[in-house]
């Protein structure tokens, strides 16, 4: 049993909180357990160069950590004057999963910028970022249908994202902090709803897996997946 009483393949309480800002155009505040992101999703009016020239809109992401996110308090990257390794790492995992979330065509001329910052880490910060980012990411294309940027509302891929370990020879699924910190192995998956695989992160921290263990992360992973898919389709 774990410290919160979950079972192994148990989830945490997960809860989205929709138009949680006032000015984005998709705002969602996601909570697995202890963990809390502010994901907002911006409208702009401007495209790179290198999606002009294919015709196509654009999607990118930026991922921070609150000062006061964990418990004590870490300065601003801002102030570094550059980004950690981690922080890239994790943003532009967030926007490659998003980015195959839509055909970039049908939103031609616009860019949508997803920010995701995090208030409140307890493991699994990249996860819960990529899940909430994607329901902000839907309310910002309702927003361009709703404004007549868009004659129509585009299919888009459900995308969501969940941590899976092995501690002790046991495979758990949604790691907190101190989980992930003491893993034997720790990964994380990245899925779209036709049970299509985007990305999978997986580390040997205090010894190797084996094919068994990594079939079997991935088997939990995506069963874990399809019920967070259920609770983000709530509140579409």
């Amino acid at each position: 049993m774990r410290k919160d009483k979950r079972q192994n393949h148990e989830l945490r309480n997960i809860e989205f909180i929709c138009n949680y800002t006032k000015y984005a155009e998709g705002s969602v505040l996601v909570k697995f357990g202890d963990t809390h992101v502010l994901c907002n999703a911006s409208l702009i009016n401007k495209v790179p160069n290198h999606a002009k020239d294919n015709n196509h809109g654009w999607l990118t992401a930026e991922y921070n950590m609150l000062p006061r996110a964990t418990h004590v308090r870490n300065d601003r990257e801002a102030t570094k004057g550059k980004l950690t390794g981690r922080t890239q790492e994790i943003q532009r995992l967030i926007g490659r999963s998003l980015r195959l979330a839509i055909d970039l065509k049908e939103i031609s001329g616009y860019t949508i910028h997803i920010d995701c910052d995090v208030i409140q880490a307890d493991g699994g910060t990249r996860t819960a970022s990529i899940t909430g980012a994607w329901l902000a990411l839907v309310h910002a294309v309702k927003y361009m249908q709703a404004q007549n940027l868009i004659s129509y509302f585009p299919k888009i891929k459900q995308i969501a994202a969940i941590s899976i370990g092995i501690i002790n020879n046991s495979v758990l699924v949604d790691l907190d902090y101190q989980e992930d910190s003491s893993c034997d192995t720790d990964l994380n998956l990245v899925m779209d709803n036709n049970s299509g695989i985007i990305e999978v992160q997986g580390t040997a921290e205090g010894q190797s897996f084996t094919k068994f263990e990594l079939d079997k992360m991935l088997e939990i992973g995506s069963k874990s997946i399809k019920k967070i898919f259920e609770l983000q389709n709530i509140h579409i």
